[in-house]
């Protein structure tokens, strides 16, 4: 556990003799304590006179440009996106604010977001192959680190911001009202568990507003066809239409 303990990279290994293809190097084991020290700095000190949106862009790409850690570096840049805007009530408390939703709908976006610092870093960073297929850092390359020009990384987190709010969030407040209609129209004419209430608007929504025929003869066995029908009826009246629309 902790930080790395060796150099790092993003890419490929050459197919025929290993030799590293790095897209992106990371910062050098060595650099990494004062590295993050300063991230945590800046959290406290500066940011906190920045706008949110700009703060998180900063504080995540830069954590995720650091790479400190042999594994779990972009879900960690992604919950920082979260944490930032949330610590500083950019939504309301106990509200998960879904960007990263919208940040990952938008891969190729965000790859190229993320590539924009990382093809100018290259080549500024000296380094040569390890016998272990790593790459092995030759100059000195923290600053490149500290500072980086975030704005196109601040505008493509404004953009997902700006669509989570007048798009993500109406379609999925949306979706849980049709959901509690549904459980309340199928409670008024049967008594079943709410657990499997849940499970059949599951099986529902991923059929296309249809129980299988595996469905109706294992998990729903003691439906009878005609509440079947009537359970299909009422995804159809409440969800059918708009699930449609969802799916195409």
């Amino acid at each position: 556990l902790g930080f790395r303990k060796e150099a790092g990279f993003v890419g490929e290994h050459d197919r025929d003799n290993g030799t590293p293809l790095p897209d992106h190097i990371s910062a050098r084991p060595e650099d990494l304590p004062r590295l993050i020290d300063g991230m945590a700095a800046f959290d406290q000190g500066p940011a906190q006179n920045l706008d949110a949106v700009i703060a998180a862009a900063i504080l995540a790409f830069g954590f995720v440009y650091i790479h400190p850690f042999e594994d779990g570096n972009g879900r960690i840049h992604r919950y920082l996106i979260h944490h930032v805007l949330a610590m500083r009530g950019f939504n309301p408390p106990g509200v998960v604010f879904p960007v990263s939703a919208a940040i990952l709908d938008q891969i190729n976006e965000y790859r190229g977001v993320l590539e924009s610092y990382s093809q100018r870093l290259l080549p500024l960073v000296e380094w040569e192959p390890t016998p272990q297929f790593n790459v092995r850092v030759l100059n000195d390359t923290r600053d490149f680190y500290r500072f980086f020009d975030a704005t196109p990384h601040a505008e493509f987190l404004y953009a997902c911001v700006r669509r989570t709010i007048e798009r993500d969030l109406p379609e999925e407040t949306a979706f849980l009202q049709r959901h509690d209609q549904f459980r309340q129209q199928v409670d008024a004419f049967i008594e079943m568990p709410e657990r499997v209430t849940d499970l059949l608007f599951r099986f529902l929504h991923q059929n296309g507003g249809h129980l299988s025929k595996r469905a109706r003869e294992e998990e729903f066995a003691a439906l009878t066809s005609d509440e079947a029908g009537r359970i299909e009826a009422i995804y159809a009246q409440t969800l059918g239409r708009r699930d449609h629309q969802d799916r195409s």
